[in-house]
Formats: C-alpha cells, sequence, structure tokens
C-alpha cells in the first residue's frame, strides 16, 4: 500500500462517500468507476507523469473523483482555494505550470477569477459537469498546451501526487511536494492512531483543498474502508442536523470551528460521538475542557504540517493519557527536540521541534535556500516551532521560533498568553503578538473577541491575567474586537491579527483629530 490507487480495498458494496444535498450515498464500486472514466478522460488529452492538473473546487464529489483520478494517472494534483484572486490563481498555476484546470460548470461563461488566470498562461481548461443526479462528467472547453492521447498510467510510489503551497506568514509561498509515499504513510499513521475502522464515519468540516481536509478528514477515513459525510462548506448551522442524519461519529477541524459549534446548543440527545479531533491550530485547555463537557466526547490535540503529509503527533485515545496542552505523541513520526546544531536537548528542555519519517517530503521544489535551512545535517525537518517534551515523552509546542516575542531578551510563548486570555469565561477568541517598543525591543500585546452578550473591561483582564502569568508577560495592550481575521481553513494568524489591530487603531486615532 504505497500508491493511492491500492489504498483502499474495502467491500465494492460499502458506502463510501455521503453528499448531504443530494442524501445520495456512492459505495466504493461507484466511486472507483467514475474516478476510471475521469482518469479515462485525463489520458484522452494527454495528461501523464509530472502533468499538473490544478483542481478549484469545493468540497464534494467532482472534487474528489478529480483529484484521486489525476493522481491515478501520475499526474500531479493541486488544488488551489475556490475563493482565489485572479493575481493568486496567476500565481499558483505558474508556479507550478499547471497543464490542465479543473473548474465548476458555468466557469467560463461567468469569467471566473480561475479562468482569467488560466488564460493568461495558455492552459487547457476542464470544465466539469454535475448532473441532478452528482455524477460527474466532464468536457473540454480550452486545449492550451494539451498533447495527444496517451495510455492509462499506474502510480508509482515515488511519483509526487500533490503539492501544496505553504501559508507562511512571510515571504514567497513554498512549493511541497507530496508522494504518494508520503501520502499513504500518514493515511497508514492516521488509521493507526485513531484506531479507524469500516464502522466509522466522518463528516468533513475542512476544506479538501487543504492538507487537513485532505488526508485526515478524507483520505485516512477511506483507507481505513470507513464512510465520509461531505458538504461543501463548514456550516455550524446544519452541523449537527446532518452529523445527526447520517449518523456520522467523528470528526477533525480547528479550534474556531469547534468555539462557533460552542456558541450554540448542542443537539438533545446528544450523538454518539467517539472522538474530537483538533489541528491545525492550538487548542487551549480552557476549550478543551469546554469541548468534552459539552459534547460528551475525549478530544485528541494533534500536531501536522503539509511538509509532513499533515500528521505528526497526536494524543490517543482512551483509556490512554490525554493532556491539555499537549500535542501528544509521535505517530509513526520520529520527533525529536534539536538545537541549532541539529542536537538533541534533554528531555524536558525547549528546542526546535524536528521530525523524519516517510510521511516527509524531501524538499520544497525550486527552492535550495529554504532545503538547505530546513533540513539538519542527519535528515530531520525543522518544523520552525519550538517546544519540548514532558516527562512521558508527550509534545508541547511554546511556540513558532520566529513568533516568540523578544522583550529585553526575555523570550515570552504567545501560546502561554492565549491560553491565558482563554481561560477567563468571558473570552470566546484570543491572539497574542509582538509589539514593537522603543527601549525593550518587543512588548507583549493581544486581541479578544468577547463571548456575546459577555465584555469586562481591559484592565480587570490585564488584573485577571496578574495571577496566571508574570508581570513582564501580561499585554500592555489588548485590543477587543468582534472579529478575528483567519485564513480560509480557521487559522489565526498573529501577524495579520497584529497588523489589523494597529491599523484600526490609526484609523480611530484620525477619527478623533
Amino acid at each position: 500500500m504505497a500508491t493511492l490507487p491500492t489504498a483502499f480495498s474495502p467491500t465494492p458494496s460499502a458506502p463510501a462517500v455521503i453528499i448531504p444535498s443530494t442524501a445520495r450515498t456512492y459505495t466504493y464500486a461507484q466511486l472507483s468507476s467514475q474516478i476510471h472514466a475521469f482518469q479515462t478522460f485525463l489520458a484522452s488529452v494527454g495528461i501523464t507523469n509530472g502533468s499538473a492538473v490544478s483542481i478549484s473546487l469545493v468540497n464534494g464529489l467532482d472534487f474528489i473523483v478529480s483529484f484521486l483520478a489525476a493522481t491515478h494517472q501520475r499526474a500531479i494534483a493541486a488544488p488551489l482555494n475556490p475563493a482565489y484572486k485572479q493575481a493568486e490563481f496567476e500565481f499558483y498555476i505558474d508556479d507550478i505550470k499547471s497543464a490542465l484546470l479543473v473548474v465548476p460548470q458555468g466557469s467560463v461563461a461567468s469569467n471566473s477569477e480561475a479562468v482569467r488566470a488560466a488564460r493568461k498562461y495558455n492552459a487547457g481548461i476542464a470544465e466539469v459537469h454535475v448532473d441532478g443526479n452528482g455524477d460527474v462528467k466532464v468536457s473540454l472547453v480550452e486545449r492550451g498546451r494539451l498533447g495527444n492521447s496517451v495510455p492509462l498510467a499506474t502510480a508509482q510510489p515515488s511519483d509526487v501526487a500533490l503539492v501544496l503551497h505553504t501559508s507562511g506568514t512571510t515571504g514567497r509561498p513554498k512549493a511541497v511536494p507530496l508522494t504518494h509515499k508520503n501520502l499513504t504513510t500518514t493515511m497508514r499513521n492516521i488509521k493507526a492512531t485513531y484506531a479507524l475502522t469500516p464502522a466509522d464515519r466522518t463528516y468533513l468540516v475542512m476544506p479538501l483543498f487543504h492538507v487537513h481536509g485532505l488526508l485526515a478528514g478524507f483520505l485516512a477515513p477511506l483507507h481505513s474502508g470507513g464512510s465520509v459525510v461531505v458538504p461543501p462548506k463548514f456550516s455550524a448551522t446544519t452541523f449537527w442536523n446532518e452529523f445527526v442524519r447520517f449518523k456520522a461519529n467523528w470528526y477533525t477541524a480547528v479550534p474556531s470551528m469547534n468555539s462557533i459549534l460552542l456558541k450554540s446548543p448542542p443537539p438533545k440527545p446528544l450523538p454518539y460521538i467517539r472522538f474530537i479531533r483538533s489541528c491545525s491550530s492550538p487548542l487551549a485547555p480552557a476549550t478543551f475542557h469546554q469541548i468534552e463537557s459539552t459534547f460528551g466526547a475525549p478530544v485528541l490535540e494533534a500536531y501536522a504540517m503539509t511538509e509532513a503529509a499533515h500528521q505528526m503527533t497526536s494524543n490517543p485515545l482512551p483509556p490512554a493519557k490525554r493532556k491539555p496542552g499537549s500535542v501528544g505523541l509521535g505517530q509513526g513520526v520520529d520527533v525529536r527536540i534539536l538545537d541549532d546544531n541539529g542536537d538533541e536537548v534533554p528531555q524536558g528542555k525547549e528546542g526546535e521541534i524536528c521530525i523524519k519519517g516517510e510521511n516527509v517530503t524531501t524538499g520544497y521544489l525550486n527552492n535550495e535556500a529554504a532545503n538547505a535551512s530546513s533540513f539538519t545535517k542527519t535528515g530531520y525537518f525543522r518544523t520552525g516551532d519550538q517546544g519540548k517534551k514532558d516527562e512521558d515523552g508527550y509534545v508541547i509546542i511554546t511556540g513558532r521560533i520566529k513568533e516568540l516575542i523578544n522583550r529585553g531578551g526575555e523570550k515570552i510563548s504567545p501560546i502561554e498568553i492565549d491560553s491565558a486570555l482563554l481561560s477567563h469565561e468571558t473570552v470566546q477568541e484570543a491572539v497574542s503578538f509582538a509589539i514593537e517598543h522603543e527601549i525593550l525591543g518587543q512588548v507583549p500585546g493581544a486581541a479578544v473577541v468577547f463571548k456575546e452578550g459577555k465584555q469586562v473591561g481591559v484592565e480587570e483582564l490585564k488584573r485577571f491575567l496578574g495571577e496566571k502569568l508574570a508581570a513582564f508577560k501580561i499585554p500592555t495592550k489588548i485590543y477587543v474586537t468582534k472579529h478575528m481575521p483567519k485564513t480560509a481553513t480557521g487559522k489565526i494568524q498573529r501577524r495579520i491579527v497584529a497588523e489589523e489591530m494597529k491599523r484600526e487603531e490609526a484609523i480611530q486615532g484620525k477619527a478623533k483629530l
């Protein structure tokens, strides 16, 4: 099992994908038939080993079939956020020299952002049609640079199956190539971590253009022989109704999604939830406990990166120990805490979290400088996260190395401040960050969103923090906002929050003049 075509071997008649909008269930045999038909189309227009296929679709059967067909044909699938603007599509299409762009029906007629970007580079455009029953039908609208028909291919473990770009806070996004072996290793690791079986059914809330949704929310469940409920996007208003209706028993999400779900009363009676997985951004212990008490299910926080084909560590299932504030143990991945020289530090001491495993990319595309700085001499990938291992070997992330707040030489973890703020009963979301200071270089700042109908003064929040943090860690400024800017996958990026808070402050300052 080292390629996607060989990763699924369930009962052909077993359910694989459920589409809530049509209430239609596709068996593994039906899914396989549609993938084969789409692969045949790709071969007929010359897509072959190394061809890049950009996919700009929302979650649904058409995305699933397009992605898997491309990988089966030895092509490189490159999912893109459909909400991108033309300039963003241009960058990603050009960066990997896409041969084909897959878009929804009507994209050409509406002159969509993706289509305009593709035609600038004379790429071939396939327009995907979905009929009333939801079956995927495809037609070629623009031939572009496509060549002649080629034979159906057989994927190899070393083939690059997926390319995603990192969402770094600074600099040009880096293209991460992931092979079939990388992906199937992670699928196997996730299946083992959560003891997934054909009896399990997950409700997909993460976008499939993101490694979290694609690997943990979709591919790993299918590798286990289970099934996936696939709505077009996350919606708190339909989540519980569809979760119960289609008999899901687990889901994986980012903390902000759970925070949204916590704002609404849970269904009564509560459905059986085997576990809730949290990943892609830090989960505050206070939120951990609130999720468990509200939804009556164990919360398992995990740690992942695109470069590792998603999962690296996770807290284990009960009855094993799960620790709030920790991202758990390495899951089929060698995790070490290393110093600047690449040497392992004593247990309990902080350093850079580094990993090695068959799930990890061998390097970024066309970026020798990033590769040189991202790997140690012994082949460990540097995550850029600072952390430590506790007495049981559980990994605790203490901050992004580049995001640590350096207050006159004192290194402060923004995650520690976030957790303290989130433990206040009125705070819904909190993000801390560095603010420039003339004398100290940097001091802590923070932004908070209060729970609906609950709010306290900034000075009261600071007094509360004084009971939990050393004085030098207490934010000098706490901005109150109604909306925290997030990425398309629900991540809160500190740099963006800091910039927006400063911009709002400047606007308010001008208004007072």
